[in-house]
């Protein structure tokens, strides 16, 4: 996102008192330049005061009752304060501006998400900005981040819950786990104490998976759809393996010395690809076959993986037998 321009906060008249001037000060500075009505009145504005400011450019209006105290555009943090001043009591900011506000995705959509309690209604139309209900605001708001939001896991579930994709609610969890914002174990607690959610049957699965060690949609994919739908033994994720260099394995197999590497992308690239020649060098070295998959492996041809797969496991001394996954399966049993 680009940099504001330069803001240039002008009261060509203060407020009376040293106490209001500073209170002023004070607010602009927590809420980035922005105020609602009520709140530039009790800081010692009048009415005709701020009419003033309004129609000589040196404030302006943002949103019915809310002003930018400054020139110049407003930074992401402005619009989201406010927003949440537009929508009054109670108001935070929720699923997807949380989300980006907390670290949990990286783009942060056209449009600024507001939650309000859900025994206010706010009639008019706000111009960018869409506005949730939630019984449960007092007990899912963050008690000290600014601007107010959600708390992270719950700001998960929030998107989980509007989201009609499947792998989206994987790509939500684990990076927020990934990311190091949020544990499976807050977002399980937080699961438990609602009563209706989409996805809550693959949600509860994708948590037990995530806390045994599947950080990313493409582990997850691969322990779902390769190892346990086709039968074949359980491996051993995320596992941090020392030496003269620490190394991450994805998934180890140690009584059958086979270990599986998921990369996607960023793993093939620049200083991935020498991260990943010397794993699969330190592996052979130490006897142990090395299969490297990514998502088109995983997540286009689960059964060819899979079978893949079964093929080394048995010649390394793997005595059970792998099965389809369903009528449609490519895999041989």
């Amino acid at each position: 996102m680009n940099p504001p321009e330069r803001r240039e906060r002008a009261v060509p008249f203060a407020p009376d008192t040293v106490t209001f001037r500073a209170k002023l000060e004070e607010l602009l500075a927590v809420q980035h330049g922005v105020l609602s009505r009520a709140q530039a009145c009790a800081c010692g504005i009048t009415p005709d005061q701020l009419r003033w400011l309004v129609r000589s450019g040196r404030w302006r209006r943002v949103h019915a009752g809310v002003y930018a105290a400054f020139t110049g555009s407003l930074s992401f943090e402005a619009q989201v304060w406010a927003a949440i001043l537009r929508a009054g009591r109670g108001a935070v900011a929720s699923h997807q501006t949380a989300a980006f506000l907390d670290g949990l995705c990286d783009d942060a959509g056209p449009t600024i998400h507001v939650t309000v309690p859900a025994d206010r209604h706010i009639c008019a139309r706000v111009e960018g900005v869409r506005v949730h209900y939630a019984h449960r605001l007092g007990r899912t708001r963050h008690p000290t981040r600014l601007p107010p939001r959600t708390r992270v896991e719950e700001t998960v579930l929030d998107l989980v819950d509007v989201t009609h994709n499947a792998s989206e609610v994987e790509t939500w969890v684990t990076r927020a786990c990934q990311r190091r914002r949020t544990t499976p174990e807050r977002i399980a607690a937080a699961l438990g104490l609602r009563k209706k959610i989409r996805w809550r049957p693959m949600l509860e699965s994708m948590l037990a998976d995530v806390t045994v060690g599947a950080e990313s949609p493409l582990e997850l994919r691969h322990l779902q759809r390769v190892e346990r739908a086709h039968g074949l033994p359980r491996g051993t994720r995320q596992r941090r393996v020392g030496g003269n260099r620490v190394i991450w394995v994805d998934v180890d197999y140690d009584e059958h010395t086979l270990r599986v590497e998921l990369d996607g992308r960023v793993g093939h690239v620049e200083e991935g690809q020498f991260r990943d020649r010397r794993r699969d060098n330190r592996s052979t070295v130490h006897g142990r076959a090395t299969l490297r998959y990514g998502h088109a492996d995983v997540f286009g041809d689960p059964c060819g993986v899979a079978a893949e797969q079964a093929r080394v496991l048995k010649k390394r001394g793997w005595a059970g037998s792998m099965h389809t996954c369903g009528s449609g399966c490519a895999a041989c049993p």
